[in-house]
């Protein structure tokens, strides 16, 4: 995805400077030709030595430097590059930048250049929360900037707020997602599954596997990152949570396919990664079963069979986890579930399989055509499945639209949830929300609320003041109920039953 890419890495005067070196390295080792602009306020935070040694490319930081392989440098940088990252981005960068000031080399190749922009904004608390900050991050979101982080946790000054510069991971997954949006899987809606379920036996134990849920998540970054509109349905896992991508969080089998009853049917590919648990305790005993007797015999029975259950014109992708048998056990569950292709993988092979990093598979597809992989990465394995689900997908019809009312998204990435319900008999009142927020129709009532880590008191305030501005007449003739609770980050939006 990022190999032949440029990118151009804009690296501001803040404390976090230190921190883009791990960016420009993960850029750089995934094949990226990465050219650095620094401020030079930058400079006096870290040495551009370091970048230079890192991607082996002159560091930019003056407007016109005799000695450079550019010539006039913010318009060679702008046109030759795929995307601009700026991390970290002071309050200084971010306010120049929204009032379209170009006084130096790296504003200047922004407004000069038509590639995607990620800022990963990286400063003090209260210089983040104020609300010329809100407002200058508000208008750059206005015009397609994506904005990664800030988190929240200790800063520089001692002090605890939001302010910190984004994980590594954040800001390159927003990265592969841009650059891949046009990619072999877009328009594509693809529903994957990851982990292990878990079947409760009393309010303490219960009956899992052995899952990782890597390869699931590998399938869905892979998914993503070449183009596709992706969710996961994910049970529980102790893995960092893919940016850009919809995420259904299940405990049990049952749970699982609940969800994916409800998905599946509007998806272009379903892809069945999950260990999805076989059988269950017939009973949950209400408090946690005593240390008594010397047996304890528990009654199982079968869980349903998700993919040999769900109805739709979908590509069906099966995992086959398998101890003895390998090839012959899994052509029986191809066509047993009438499956498009199986992944068959040998679970006693120790370098790979559950919990590894790489795996082992085989491909089979339901005319018997056989693929056996080496020993690779899980993400390049989930790219070799890819490849087979694009070419089964072919000239099928691209679905555009899917039942948003399941999904918590995970973008705006500040954002922990939201959502929006409005009826279908009063949705002529009401003119469209904010492009940000999913909606669902058929309810009786309105409803948003937000739960955020950092910038969701400034967000709710800007959404109540929407509320105001456009329902403020039907509250005022008793059509709605409107109420705001900044405390709680909520708003809500009521109708009331006539």
């Amino acid at each position: 995805m990022l190999h032949g890419k440029t990118i151009v890495l804009g690296v501001t005067g803040s404390i976090a400077a230190y921190k883009a070196v791990p960016v420009a390295s993960h850029l750089t080792q995934a094949g990226a030709k990465v050219d650095v602009i620094m401020t030079k306020a930058a400079t006096g935070f870290i040495s551009p030595l370091t970048f230079r040694a890192i991607t082996g490319r002159p560091v930019a930081i003056e407007m016109f430097e005799l000695a450079s392989e550019f010539s006039l440098e913010h318009i060679s940088l702008a046109e030759a590059a795929n995307l601009i990252v700026i991390a970290p981005a002071t309050a200084n960068v971010i306010a120049k930048l929204a009032a379209g000031i170009a006084d130096d080399l790296l504003c200047c190749t922004v407004l000069a250049s038509k590639a995607p922009v990620v800022i990963a904004p990286a400063m003090d608390a209260n210089m983040y929360e104020n609300s010329i900050t809100q407002d200058n991050l508000s208008k750059l979101e206005a015009r397609n900037f994506i904005i990664v982080g800030p988190r929240s946790g200790r800063l520089a000054s001692g002090k605890e707020g939001p302010g910190r510069f984004a994980e590594t991971h954040e800001i390159i997954d927003h990265i592969c997602q841009l650059l891949g949006a046009n990619g072999d899987l877009a328009n594509r809606y693809i529903v994957v599954t990851a982990g292990g379920t878990q079947e409760p036996i009393d309010p303490v134990r219960y009956i899992t596997n052995r899952s990782s849920g890597k390869m699931g998540y590998a399938l869905a970054e892979a998914a993503r990152d070449r183009g596709a509109k992706v969710l996961l349905v994910t049970a529980p896992t102790c893995l960092t949570r893919p940016v850009a991508v919809d995420i259904i969080d299940v405990t049990t089998a049952q749970e699982m396919y609940q969800a994916i009853k409800e998905v599946a049917p509007q998806a272009n590919a379903l892809i069945m990664a999950a260990a999805v648990a076989d059988y269950r305790p017939s009973s949950i005993a209400k408090d946690k079963i005593k240390k008594e007797a010397d047996r304890l015999t528990l009654e199982l029975e079968r869980t349903q069979d998700i993919l040999a259950s769900i109805e739709g014109d979908f590509i069906r992708v099966g995992f086959a986890a398998e101890s003895a048998n390998l090839l012959e056990n899994a052509k029986h569950k191809l066509h047993q579930k009438g499956l498009d292709l199986i992944v068959a993988n040998d679970i006693t092979d120790t370098d790979s399989g559950f919990g590894a990093d790489n795996n082992r598979v085989t491909i089979i597809d339901r005319e018997g055509n056989i693929d056996s992989l080496p020993l690779l990465p899980k993400r390049e394995v989930a790219d070799r499945i890819l490849d087979k689900v694009v070419a089964l997908l072919g000239g099928r019809k691209m679905l555009s639209t899917y039942t948003e009312s399941f999904v918590k998204r995970s973008y705006p990435a500040y954002l922990k949830e939201y959502y929006i319900q409005i009826p279908k008999k009063k949705k002529h009142l009401f003119p469209e929300p904010p492009s940000q927020i999913p909606l669902e129709y058929g309810t009786e009532i309105y409803q948003a609320w937000v739960k955020s880590d950092s910038r969701g008191g400034s967000y709710i305030g800007r959404f109540s003041e929407w509320f105001k501005k456009h329902c403020s007449e039907l509250e005022e003739a008793g059509e709605v109920i409107i109420t705001v609770d900044k405390q709680k980050n909520r708003c809500r939006l009521e109708i009331p039953k006539k």
